[in-house]
Protein backbone atom coordinates (compact mmCIF):
# COMPACT_ATOMS: atom_id res chain seq x y z
CA UNK A 1 0.00 0.00 0.00
CA UNK A 2 1.21 3.49 -0.79
CA UNK A 3 2.58 5.29 2.26
CA UNK A 4 0.54 8.26 3.42
CA UNK A 5 1.94 11.78 3.27
CA UNK A 6 2.83 13.53 6.55
CA UNK A 7 -0.05 14.30 8.90
CA UNK A 8 0.04 17.25 11.26
CA UNK A 9 -1.88 17.46 14.51
CA UNK A 10 -0.59 20.80 15.68
CA UNK A 11 -2.47 24.06 15.80
CA UNK A 12 -1.60 26.30 12.88
CA UNK A 13 -3.25 28.75 10.57
CA UNK A 14 -4.52 27.69 7.18
CA UNK A 15 -1.82 29.87 5.61
CA UNK A 16 0.86 28.19 7.72
CA UNK A 17 -0.56 24.82 6.75
CA UNK A 18 -0.08 25.36 3.04
CA UNK A 19 3.47 26.62 3.63
CA UNK A 20 4.51 23.81 5.98
CA UNK A 21 2.79 21.23 3.83
CA UNK A 22 5.11 22.21 0.97
CA UNK A 23 8.37 22.37 2.89
CA UNK A 24 7.69 19.51 5.35
CA UNK A 25 8.74 21.51 8.40
CA UNK A 26 7.59 20.79 11.91
CA UNK A 27 5.15 18.00 11.07
CA UNK A 28 4.29 14.99 13.17
CA UNK A 29 4.32 11.87 11.02
CA UNK A 30 1.93 8.97 11.12
CA UNK A 31 1.95 5.98 8.79
CA UNK A 32 -1.18 4.35 7.42
CA UNK A 33 -3.43 6.22 9.83
CA UNK A 34 -1.78 4.36 12.74
CA UNK A 35 -1.52 6.00 16.12
CA UNK A 36 2.17 5.16 16.55
CA UNK A 37 4.40 8.20 16.32
CA UNK A 38 7.05 7.54 13.70
CA UNK A 39 9.06 10.72 13.50
CA UNK A 40 9.11 14.44 14.08
CA UNK A 41 10.74 16.69 11.52
CA UNK A 42 12.88 19.64 12.50
CA UNK A 43 11.17 22.91 13.30
CA UNK A 44 12.26 26.45 12.51
CA UNK A 45 13.09 27.10 16.19
CA UNK A 46 16.81 27.21 17.07
CA UNK A 47 18.09 24.15 18.85
CA UNK A 48 19.07 24.40 22.52
CA UNK A 49 22.53 22.85 22.86
CA UNK A 50 23.15 23.29 26.57
CA UNK A 51 22.45 25.34 29.70
CA UNK A 52 21.99 29.05 29.18
CA UNK A 53 22.55 31.88 31.62
CA UNK A 54 20.54 35.05 31.95
CA UNK A 55 22.05 38.04 33.78
CA UNK A 56 18.59 38.95 35.05
CA UNK A 57 17.99 35.52 36.63
CA UNK A 58 17.48 35.97 40.41
CA UNK A 59 20.08 34.47 42.69
CA UNK A 60 19.28 31.50 44.88
CA UNK A 61 17.02 32.47 47.73
CA UNK A 62 15.31 35.39 45.92
CA UNK A 63 11.57 35.27 45.57
CA UNK A 64 10.59 34.19 42.09
CA UNK A 65 7.15 34.50 40.63
CA UNK A 66 6.14 31.16 39.10
CA UNK A 67 6.01 31.28 35.33
CA UNK A 68 2.71 30.61 33.64
CA UNK A 69 2.80 27.40 31.68
CA UNK A 70 0.94 26.98 28.43
CA UNK A 71 -1.77 24.33 28.40
CA UNK A 72 -0.71 21.00 26.98
CA UNK A 73 -1.23 20.78 23.24
CA UNK A 74 -3.93 18.31 22.25
CA UNK A 75 -2.77 16.05 19.45
CA UNK A 76 -4.85 14.02 17.07
CA UNK A 77 -4.37 10.88 15.03
CA UNK A 78 -5.51 10.45 11.43
CA UNK A 79 -7.29 7.11 10.94
CA UNK A 80 -7.81 7.45 7.17
CA UNK A 81 -4.79 7.06 4.90
CA UNK A 82 -6.09 9.62 2.39
CA UNK A 83 -5.70 12.37 5.00
CA UNK A 84 -2.79 14.53 3.86
CA UNK A 85 -2.82 17.02 6.73
CA UNK A 86 -5.05 18.35 9.49
CA UNK A 87 -5.21 20.72 12.44
CA UNK A 88 -7.69 20.66 15.30
CA UNK A 89 -7.88 24.47 15.34
CA UNK A 90 -6.79 27.33 13.14
CA UNK A 91 -5.70 30.89 13.90
CA UNK A 92 -6.80 31.88 10.41
CA UNK A 93 -10.50 32.15 11.34
CA UNK A 94 -12.76 32.68 14.34
CA UNK A 95 -14.94 29.61 13.89
CA UNK A 96 -14.46 26.81 16.48
CA UNK A 97 -13.23 24.20 14.03
CA UNK A 98 -10.04 23.04 12.37
CA UNK A 99 -9.42 21.61 8.93
CA UNK A 100 -8.49 18.36 7.23
CA UNK A 101 -7.11 17.89 3.72
CA UNK A 102 -7.80 14.70 1.77
CA UNK A 103 -6.39 13.08 -1.30
CA UNK A 104 -9.24 13.25 -3.85
CA UNK A 105 -10.23 10.56 -6.40
CA UNK A 106 -11.93 10.72 -9.80
CA UNK A 107 -14.72 8.63 -11.29
CA UNK A 108 -17.06 8.88 -14.28
CA UNK A 109 -20.84 8.92 -13.88
CA UNK A 110 -22.89 8.97 -17.07
CA UNK A 111 -19.85 10.36 -18.87
CA UNK A 112 -19.35 13.13 -16.32
CA UNK A 113 -16.40 13.68 -14.00
CA UNK A 114 -17.19 13.00 -10.35
CA UNK A 115 -14.54 13.79 -7.72
CA UNK A 116 -14.86 12.13 -4.32
CA UNK A 117 -13.14 11.20 -1.09
CA UNK A 118 -13.27 7.77 0.54
CA UNK A 119 -13.29 7.25 4.31
CA UNK A 120 -14.95 3.95 5.31
CA UNK A 121 -15.55 0.43 4.04
CA UNK A 122 -17.72 -2.42 5.26
CA UNK A 123 -15.10 -5.15 4.80
CA UNK A 124 -12.24 -5.05 7.36
CA UNK A 125 -9.71 -6.51 4.90
CA UNK A 126 -10.63 -3.98 2.21
CA UNK A 127 -10.52 -1.18 4.80
CA UNK A 128 -7.09 -2.28 6.00
CA UNK A 129 -5.74 -2.55 2.45
CA UNK A 130 -6.90 0.94 1.50
CA UNK A 131 -6.35 2.70 4.82
CA UNK A 132 -10.04 3.26 5.61
CA UNK A 133 -12.18 2.92 8.73
CA UNK A 134 -13.79 -0.52 8.93
CA UNK A 135 -17.58 -0.28 9.28
CA UNK A 136 -19.17 -3.75 9.05
CA UNK A 137 -22.55 -2.23 9.87
CA UNK A 138 -22.95 -0.62 6.43
CA UNK A 139 -22.52 -3.90 4.54
CA UNK A 140 -26.26 -4.48 4.81
CA UNK A 141 -26.81 -1.66 2.31
CA UNK A 142 -25.55 -3.89 -0.51
CA UNK A 143 -27.95 -6.64 0.56
CA UNK A 144 -30.84 -4.17 0.50
CA UNK A 145 -29.83 -2.61 -2.83
CA UNK A 146 -29.37 0.82 -1.22
CA UNK A 147 -26.12 1.50 -3.05
CA UNK A 148 -24.56 3.05 -6.10
CA UNK A 149 -22.78 0.45 -8.23
CA UNK A 150 -19.10 1.35 -8.49
CA UNK A 151 -16.73 -0.41 -10.92
CA UNK A 152 -13.01 -0.06 -10.28
CA UNK A 153 -10.38 -1.27 -12.75
CA UNK A 154 -8.65 -4.48 -11.70
CA UNK A 155 -5.48 -3.89 -9.72
CA UNK A 156 -3.36 -5.17 -12.61
CA UNK A 157 -5.23 -3.08 -15.21
CA UNK A 158 -3.45 -0.70 -17.56
CA UNK A 159 -3.05 2.83 -16.27
CA UNK A 160 -5.78 5.27 -17.19
CA UNK A 161 -8.77 2.95 -16.85
CA UNK A 162 -11.60 4.89 -15.20
CA UNK A 163 -13.70 4.15 -12.15
CA UNK A 164 -17.34 4.08 -13.21
CA UNK A 165 -20.36 4.73 -10.99
CA UNK A 166 -24.02 4.21 -11.76
CA UNK A 167 -25.38 7.48 -10.38
CA UNK A 168 -24.36 10.99 -9.33
CA UNK A 169 -25.65 13.89 -7.19
CA UNK A 170 -28.85 15.30 -8.61
CA UNK A 171 -30.40 11.88 -9.31
CA UNK A 172 -33.03 10.28 -7.08
CA UNK A 173 -31.09 7.05 -6.63
CA UNK A 174 -27.80 8.66 -5.61
CA UNK A 175 -26.12 7.76 -2.33
CA UNK A 176 -22.64 7.98 -0.87
CA UNK A 177 -22.74 4.20 -0.22
CA UNK A 178 -20.98 2.58 -3.20
CA UNK A 179 -20.89 -1.18 -3.79
CA UNK A 180 -17.41 -2.12 -4.99
CA UNK A 181 -16.88 -4.20 -8.14
CA UNK A 182 -13.78 -4.81 -10.27
CA UNK A 183 -13.55 -5.06 -14.05
CA UNK A 184 -10.90 -6.37 -16.42
CA UNK A 185 -10.63 -6.33 -20.22
CA UNK A 186 -10.33 -9.83 -21.68
CA UNK A 187 -8.44 -8.64 -24.77
CA UNK A 188 -7.92 -5.22 -26.29
CA UNK A 189 -8.61 -2.29 -23.98
CA UNK A 190 -11.54 -0.15 -25.09
CA UNK A 191 -12.96 3.24 -24.15
CA UNK A 192 -15.44 3.42 -21.26
CA UNK A 193 -17.27 6.51 -20.04
CA UNK A 194 -20.28 5.05 -18.20
CA UNK A 195 -21.66 1.97 -16.50
CA UNK A 196 -23.81 1.43 -19.59
CA UNK A 197 -20.64 1.21 -21.71
CA UNK A 198 -19.20 -1.30 -19.25
CA UNK A 199 -22.32 -3.47 -19.21
CA UNK A 200 -22.40 -3.52 -23.02
CA UNK A 201 -18.75 -4.56 -23.14
CA UNK A 202 -19.41 -7.28 -20.57
CA UNK A 203 -22.36 -8.58 -22.60
CA UNK A 204 -20.03 -8.87 -25.61
CA UNK A 205 -17.46 -10.78 -23.54
CA UNK A 206 -14.89 -8.00 -23.82
CA UNK A 207 -14.93 -7.30 -20.08
CA UNK A 208 -15.04 -9.53 -17.02
CA UNK A 209 -16.66 -8.14 -13.86
CA UNK A 210 -15.89 -9.34 -10.34
CA UNK A 211 -18.76 -8.49 -7.99
CA UNK A 212 -18.18 -7.97 -4.27
CA UNK A 213 -20.34 -7.15 -1.26
CA UNK A 214 -17.98 -4.39 -0.08
CA UNK A 215 -19.68 -1.06 0.60
CA UNK A 216 -17.50 2.04 0.37
CA UNK A 217 -18.40 5.39 1.92
CA UNK A 218 -17.49 7.69 -0.99
CA UNK A 219 -18.47 11.32 -0.49
CA UNK A 220 -18.93 13.37 -3.65
CA UNK A 221 -17.02 16.65 -3.64
CA UNK A 222 -17.47 17.93 -7.22
CA UNK A 223 -19.68 16.68 -10.03
CA UNK A 224 -21.16 17.80 -13.36
CA UNK A 225 -24.00 19.72 -11.73
CA UNK A 226 -22.02 21.45 -9.00
CA UNK A 227 -19.79 20.93 -5.98
CA UNK A 228 -19.70 21.31 -2.24
CA UNK A 229 -19.48 25.06 -1.51
CA UNK A 230 -16.68 26.88 0.30
CA UNK A 231 -17.39 28.75 3.53
CA UNK A 232 -16.91 32.47 2.91
CA UNK A 233 -16.88 33.67 6.54
CA UNK A 234 -15.37 30.87 8.69
CA UNK A 235 -17.25 32.00 11.78
CA UNK A 236 -19.55 29.10 12.64
CA UNK A 237 -20.26 25.43 12.14
CA UNK A 238 -22.44 25.66 9.03
CA UNK A 239 -21.62 28.99 7.44
CA UNK A 240 -21.99 28.93 3.67
CA UNK A 241 -20.27 25.59 3.19
CA UNK A 242 -18.13 22.82 4.63
CA UNK A 243 -15.07 23.34 2.42
CA UNK A 244 -12.10 25.54 3.28
CA UNK A 245 -10.86 25.81 -0.30
CA UNK A 246 -12.37 24.86 -3.68
CA UNK A 247 -11.49 21.31 -4.76
CA UNK A 248 -8.13 21.25 -6.55
CA UNK A 249 -8.59 18.87 -9.48
CA UNK A 250 -4.96 19.37 -10.57
CA UNK A 251 -3.38 18.45 -7.24
CA UNK A 252 -6.35 16.14 -6.47
CA UNK A 253 -6.86 17.50 -2.96
CA UNK A 254 -9.75 18.99 -1.03
CA UNK A 255 -9.89 20.63 2.42
CA UNK A 256 -12.87 20.37 4.77
CA UNK A 257 -13.77 22.04 8.04
CA UNK A 258 -13.04 19.64 10.91
CA UNK A 259 -15.50 19.54 13.83
CA UNK A 260 -15.32 18.29 17.42
CA UNK A 261 -17.70 15.73 18.84
CA UNK A 262 -17.95 13.36 21.79
CA UNK A 263 -16.43 10.83 22.36
CA UNK A 264 -12.97 12.03 21.27
CA UNK A 265 -13.53 12.41 17.55
CA UNK A 266 -13.15 15.04 14.83
CA UNK A 267 -15.49 14.70 11.87
CA UNK A 268 -16.57 16.27 8.59
CA UNK A 269 -20.03 16.79 7.08
CA UNK A 270 -20.54 15.70 3.47
CA UNK A 271 -24.14 14.79 2.58
CA UNK A 272 -27.63 14.05 3.88
CA UNK A 273 -30.73 12.22 2.72
CA UNK A 274 -33.26 15.02 3.31
CA UNK A 275 -33.33 17.69 0.59
CA UNK A 276 -34.21 20.72 2.80
CA UNK A 277 -31.46 19.79 5.21
CA UNK A 278 -28.96 19.39 2.37
CA UNK A 279 -29.81 22.87 1.17
CA UNK A 280 -29.71 24.38 4.65
CA UNK A 281 -26.42 22.70 5.54
CA UNK A 282 -24.87 23.41 2.11
CA UNK A 283 -23.92 19.77 1.55
CA UNK A 284 -24.75 17.15 -1.07
CA UNK A 285 -28.18 15.55 -1.31
CA UNK A 286 -28.07 11.74 -1.25
CA UNK A 287 -31.74 10.65 -1.41
CA UNK A 288 -31.14 6.89 -1.32
CA UNK A 289 -29.22 7.23 1.93
CA UNK A 290 -32.51 7.65 3.82
CA UNK A 291 -33.12 3.91 3.58
CA UNK A 292 -29.97 3.26 5.62
CA UNK A 293 -31.82 3.83 8.88
CA UNK A 294 -34.50 1.19 8.34
CA UNK A 295 -31.84 -1.20 7.02
CA UNK A 296 -29.97 -0.95 10.32
CA UNK A 297 -26.84 0.66 8.86
CA UNK A 298 -26.89 3.87 10.89
CA UNK A 299 -25.53 5.15 14.16
CA UNK A 300 -26.90 8.11 16.05
CA UNK A 301 -25.86 11.68 16.65
CA UNK A 302 -27.35 13.73 19.49
CA UNK A 303 -27.39 17.47 18.75
CA UNK A 304 -28.18 20.31 21.19
CA UNK A 305 -30.35 23.27 20.18
CA UNK A 306 -29.86 25.24 23.41
CA UNK A 307 -27.85 25.12 26.62
CA UNK A 308 -24.09 25.65 26.82
CA UNK A 309 -22.66 27.68 23.96
CA UNK A 310 -20.08 25.79 21.98
CA UNK A 311 -18.92 24.39 18.61
CA UNK A 312 -21.92 22.14 17.93
CA UNK A 313 -24.06 22.35 14.77
CA UNK A 314 -26.59 24.71 16.39
CA UNK A 315 -24.05 26.78 18.31
CA UNK A 316 -24.11 24.83 21.55
CA UNK A 317 -22.08 22.03 23.12
CA UNK A 318 -20.50 19.44 20.81
CA UNK A 319 -22.81 16.71 19.61
CA UNK A 320 -22.62 13.27 21.18
CA UNK A 321 -22.25 10.15 19.02
CA UNK A 322 -23.43 6.75 20.14
CA UNK A 323 -20.03 5.12 19.53
CA UNK A 324 -16.51 6.08 18.49
CA UNK A 325 -15.13 5.54 15.00
CA UNK A 326 -13.53 2.12 14.81
CA UNK A 327 -15.89 0.47 17.31
CA UNK A 328 -17.77 -2.60 15.98
CA UNK A 329 -21.11 -0.72 16.04
CA UNK A 330 -19.73 2.45 14.49
CA UNK A 331 -21.34 3.99 11.41
CA UNK A 332 -20.64 7.35 9.74
CA UNK A 333 -24.29 7.39 8.62
CA UNK A 334 -26.12 8.97 11.54
CA UNK A 335 -29.75 9.31 12.49
CA UNK A 336 -30.03 12.94 13.52
CA UNK A 337 -31.62 13.58 16.93
CA UNK A 338 -32.08 17.04 18.49
CA UNK A 339 -32.37 17.92 22.19
CA UNK A 340 -33.55 21.01 24.05
CA UNK A 341 -32.95 21.71 27.74
CA UNK A 342 -36.07 22.45 29.79
CA UNK A 343 -36.48 26.07 30.86
CA UNK A 344 -36.06 25.33 34.57
CA UNK A 345 -32.96 23.16 34.21
CA UNK A 346 -29.34 24.34 34.51
CA UNK A 347 -27.54 22.89 31.45
CA UNK A 348 -24.43 20.80 31.95
CA UNK A 349 -21.98 19.29 29.47
CA UNK A 350 -23.09 15.80 28.46
CA UNK A 351 -20.33 13.61 27.03
CA UNK A 352 -21.96 10.23 26.39
CA UNK A 353 -25.20 9.03 24.85
CA UNK A 354 -26.02 7.33 28.15
CA UNK A 355 -25.83 10.71 29.89
CA UNK A 356 -28.02 12.28 27.19
CA UNK A 357 -30.65 9.58 27.58
CA UNK A 358 -30.54 9.82 31.38
CA UNK A 359 -31.21 13.57 31.19
CA UNK A 360 -34.01 12.90 28.70
CA UNK A 361 -35.59 10.24 30.89
CA UNK A 362 -35.38 12.58 33.90
CA UNK A 363 -37.35 15.22 31.99
CA UNK A 364 -34.39 17.62 31.75
CA UNK A 365 -34.10 17.28 27.96
CA UNK A 366 -36.81 17.17 25.30
CA UNK A 367 -36.01 14.88 22.39
CA UNK A 368 -36.89 15.68 18.79
CA UNK A 369 -36.29 12.97 16.15
CA UNK A 370 -34.64 14.86 13.31
CA UNK A 371 -35.29 18.46 14.35
CA UNK A 372 -38.42 20.20 15.68
CA UNK A 373 -39.16 21.17 12.06
CA UNK A 374 -39.20 17.60 10.72
CA UNK A 375 -42.32 16.61 12.71
CA UNK A 376 -40.85 13.48 14.23
CA UNK A 377 -39.02 12.27 11.12
CA UNK A 378 -35.36 11.45 11.50
CA UNK A 379 -32.96 11.97 8.63
CA UNK A 380 -29.57 10.46 7.86
CA UNK A 381 -26.41 12.58 7.71
CA UNK A 382 -23.06 11.32 6.43
CA UNK A 383 -20.37 12.57 8.82
CA UNK A 384 -17.15 10.56 8.41
CA UNK A 385 -14.50 10.66 11.14
CA UNK A 386 -10.96 10.97 9.72
CA UNK A 387 -9.30 12.02 13.01
CA UNK A 388 -9.38 10.89 16.64
CA UNK A 389 -8.48 13.47 19.30
CA UNK A 390 -9.26 14.16 22.94
CA UNK A 391 -12.19 16.51 23.44
CA UNK A 392 -11.20 20.11 24.21
CA UNK A 393 -14.64 21.72 24.75
CA UNK A 394 -14.83 23.57 28.04
CA UNK A 395 -18.22 24.43 29.56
Amino acid sequence: MEQSPPVSSRRLSRRDFFVSGRRGAGLVLFSGGASALLAACATDEPAVTGPTSDPTTPADGDDVEPEETAPAQVEGTAIVDDVIDFALESDDWTGPFGFVTFRMHRALANGNDLYYIRTDASDPDYAREHGLVAVPKIGVLAEEGLVVKAYFPAEDADDGQPTLVSSEPGLDDYTSAWQVHRYRWTDEVGDLTSVEDLEAAAADGAVEIEETDVVLNASAVQWAGGSLPVDEEFTDYLGSGQLVEPPDTDAMTVTFKLHECYPNVRYIVTDTALAPMAEGMAIAHTPALQGASEAGATGRTNVFMNGLEGPGPMGFQPSVFDTQAGDPEWSPYWDHMTYAWADDVEPTALETEEAVHAARDAGDLEEFPGTPDTDGETFVVNCPVPVLADNTFKA
